[in-house]
């Protein structure tokens, strides 16, 4: 299951790069319910983080 949810968040991840600073480090964690989520709700959580991350959502 973890390597399940790893290649789901690197194949999500590699989609959002370019909305990232060059030279940007990232570390995203998932906690253990992401297992269950489908690649849809993982997609909408993932970028939930990355607007707050890049200053474009509220906290």
């Amino acid at each position: 299951m973890r390597n399940k949810v790893k290649r789901r968040f690197r194949h999500l991840m590699r989609e959002r790069m370019v909305l990232l600073p060059p030279g940007s480090l990232v570390v995203v964690r998932a906690l253990p319910n992401a297992g269950d989520a489908d690649h849809a709700q993982l997609a909408r959580d993932l970028d939930a983080a990355l607007q707050r991350l890049l200053g474009g959502g509220a906290r």
